[in-house]
């Protein structure tokens, strides 16, 4: 269970601190939803969860957020300490030039066990808070990679090749296979799990979506990693499924398969209009 959903405040950490960057592993809980009338309150809001130490490190800081994260999801968030930082982070992300790389849990056994998901996306009329597959929609694309399988449910890799509203939790639903406790695209949170402790844990999960790493060209470091959090460990250990971190559980997908890898376009997985 997240630090909102147990009534806690959810706690932010430092993960690097450069003379004009800062990484950030953003908890599950805080909004990085961004007023006109004030930009840079969720950049405010993301400092203040940080630890009383960290906080201090940002003191005085002119921090920006370069991009953003879900509500829901958890991960690394890159923010600028300066104007001129902030105009490049924002070209590169716009670009397409960041690698991101997401941890997902998810309902079933996607097939194959690498591939594309390629459909346009576009605001669902009857629910303005929801987006959906639809014809006339904005190009988005998502590469996968299963790194992890359990009776009910697999880990995924996830890698956002656009950046559309929600992307991978309507890509993945559309698939088939909807991001576990994710209750505007999932549906029924148990999917026919009977195990109660099991039940239990799922009743009060949060979107089971976490931004693992980024990669942005032209800076140093150029790679950051937030580890899964609790709760995200937690309930894939509860699922039985095998959640080893950083590089090793890359080098473990890599692996997985002695086969030389199909190229992706061959390997699309057709999306239903929803």
């Amino acid at each position: 269970m997240s630090g909102a959903a147990s009534g806690t405040p959810p706690e932010a950490r430092l993960l690097h601190l450069g003379d004009r960057f800062a990484a950030l592993a953003k908890p599950a809980g805080i909004s990085l939803a961004t007023p006109r009338v004030d930009p840079h309150a969720a950049a405010r809001r993301l400092v203040a969860a940080l630890p009383p130490e960290e906080r201090e490190m940002l003191a005085g800081r002119d921090v920006r957020l370069a991009h953003r994260l879900d509500v829901s999801t958890s991960g690394v968030v890159i923010v600028a300490l300066d104007e001129e930082c902030h105009r490049d982070l924002l070209a590169l992300f716009a670009a397409r030039a960041v690698l991101k790389l997401y941890l997902a849990l998810v309902w079933g056994h996607p097939r194959p066990r690498r591939a594309r998901l390629e459909a346009p996306l576009g605001p669902d009329p009857r629910d303005r808070r929801r987006m959906r597959v639809a014809a006339g929609g904005r190009p988005a694309r998502t590469d996968y990679r299963v790194a992890a399988v359990a009776p009910h449910a697999a880990l995924l890799i996830a890698e956002p090749r656009t950046g559309r509203t929600h992307q991978i939790r309507v890509h993945l639903a559309a698939a088939g296979h909807p991001v576990i406790g994710d209750d505007l695209y999932g549906g029924p949170r148990h999917r026919g799990v009977r195990d109660e402790t099991l039940a239990a844990s799922l009743a009060g999960a949060r979107s089971m979506l976490h931004a693992w790493r980024l990669e942005l060209p032209g800076l140093e470091p150029a790679r950051f990693e937030a580890p899964p959090p609790a709760d995200f460990r937690s309930l894939a250990a509860a699922l039985g499924l095998d959640l080893v971190s950083g590089g090793d559980l890359w080098q473990s997908v890599e692996k997985s398969d002695g086969s030389p890898p199909l190229p992706l376009a061959s390997l699309r997985v057709p999306l239903r209009s929803q």
